[in-house]
């Protein structure tokens, strides 16, 4: 009998939630909740038991009864303190308090996921997850050292959809995840890139870090951004911006829809080439980081996201790298089924969660 699967992915004002027996989807709603009533709690956990309402309401609405939910995956929040690893984490009394502490975790939508499952896990007697969270990582100490003393490095990356993909690439391949050296550039709004060596993530560059991304503007030569800084020109919140909201494609060309640049570029429009390959240009270079720091012979580079849809970076990316490794196009974003999957290996007993306990 096919196992009954609740995913729950929160965003900003809005709630993805699906229920899937097994991988197999019977049931999908994105709960948009009013953003004036959002805007009145005072922070994002207190959002909680409001979302929770509403989900047991659209699962009323579809007559799908929470005692026959037999788990429920969550897209896992930002928790900082302490680093943890990627795979699935239950939402026991630790994590649970982790999400809800703002010393622990940085904030943002996703760390609803974990405190709504939970909620509506403790009704019924079933347990909540969540999978593959976007800090999660298990970066050797020696990854973790910037040449600043004030902060070290820590992962930040799109692990959900990368992961997930980099386990179906080495399951078409007939070959074991875990015994492959998989590198993953996730494309979208923002950009990340992911090493995979033997199943584990040993490290990551994001957008803040390296590369050009949509909308954000990535790493910089730090003498000209300082000078930038201190003009006099841009306030911190008009920085803020230049980093991630108006930098990258948006900076350049005043839109990050792939769609249409791709549209302009068909046009004759040699400036959006340009930019759209330097993106992809950028990117290469932080997936030849990556596997410089591999060990091993890198098996394959995968290309995923939105923007992995657009042939012209995805062209130009996999002739750039075509010579030195396999790369393979696999666009678009499968947050709610890479869930879903996740699930399923906890239930087959095909992977173990891990126990999240609260620093000391």
């Amino acid at each position: 009998m096919a196992h009954k699967i609740l995913v729950i992915n929160p965003g900003s004002t809005s709630t993805k939630i699906a229920v899937y027996e097994d991988t197999k989807q019977i049931f999908q709603k994105n709960v948009e909740h009013d953003a004036a009533k959002i805007a009145e709690f005072k922070d994002i956990p207190s959002q909680a038991p409001y979302r929770t309402e509403y989900i047991l309401e659209a699962l009323k609405e579809e007559n799908i009864d929470l005692a026959s939910i037999e788990i429920i995956m969550c897209r896992g929040g930002l928790v900082m303190v302490p680093p943890i690893s990627n795979g699935a984490y239950e939402v026991n009394d630790d994590l649970y308090k982790a999400l809800g502490d703002e010393e622990l975790t940085s904030p943002h939508g996703s760390l609803l996921g974990g405190l709504i499952g939970k909620n509506l896990a403790d009704k019924v007697g079933i347990k909540a997850y969540i999978y593959d969270a976007v800090t999660s990582g298990e970066f050797p100490e020696i990854a973790t050292i910037c040449g600043y003393t004030q902060f070290k490095r820590s992962s930040a990356a799109h692990v959900l959809n990368g992961r997930a993909q980099a386990i179906r690439y080495a399951k078409a391949q007939g070959k074991d995840f875990e015994k492959m050296n998989i590198i993953v550039c996730h494309m979208g709004g923002g950009c990340s890139v992911m090493a995979f060596r033997k199943g584990t993530l040993i490290d990551t560059l994001g957008d803040d870090e390296f590369h050009i991304s949509a909308e954000r503007a990535g790493g910089a030569q730090l003498l000209k951004f300082i000078k930038l800084c201190f003009s006099g020109q841009y306030s911190e919140a008009d920085v803020k911006k230049l980093i991630r909201g108006k930098g990258g494609l948006m900076a350049h060309l005043g839109t990050s829809n792939g769609k249409e640049i791709e549209e302009r570029i068909a046009g004759g429009d040699a400036k959006a080439k340009l930019v759209f390959e330097a993106m992809g240009y950028s990117l290469c270079k932080s997936i030849g980081a990556l596997m410089g720091i591999m060990g091993e012979k890198t098996d394959a580079v995968i290309l995923t996201g939105g923007l992995a849809y657009a042939k012209t970076i995805t062209d130009f990316m996999a002739k750039t790298l075509s010579n030195i490794v396999t790369v393979e196009k696999m666009p678009g974003e499968s947050e709610m089924e890479a869930l879903a999957e996740g699930g399923v290996r906890l239930l087959n007993g095909e992977e173990k969660a891990k126990t999240y306990h609260l620093p000391n």
